[in-house]
């Protein structure tokens, strides 16, 4: 599964941290050992279903939990079955 994920904390973070509350969010990804890319209008990660729909929950959570007022959560969702699925690298190896 491949997961697209962006989130639009309000505020984004603190007058001394301006993206707290974001990056926040990006921490989850990062402590979930998930394989993942940060882009500037969101991040990108890679796993089982059973590993990544527990994510996005935790994501959206770590920007409220953090201080946000508000977040929405936009995701894209990619998941094949059998062999031969989308990988991250699979798309994205010919741009690179």
């Amino acid at each position: 599964m491949i997961v697209e994920v962006q989130c639009l904390a309000s505020p984004p973070g603190t007058p001394s941290e301006p993206w707290a509350y974001i990056e926040a969010a990006i921490g989850v990804i990062q402590e979930s050992g998930l394989r993942y890319e940060v882009s500037a209008l969101g991040t990108t990660f890679e796993g089982a279903p059973d590993q990544c729909w527990p994510v996005l929950r935790r994501v959206h959570e770590a920007c409220l939990e953090a201080g946000a007022r508000s977040v929405v959560t936009i995701i894209k969702v990619e998941q094949a079955t059998g062999e031969g699925a989308p990988t991250m690298d699979g798309l994205t190896a010919k741009f690179r």
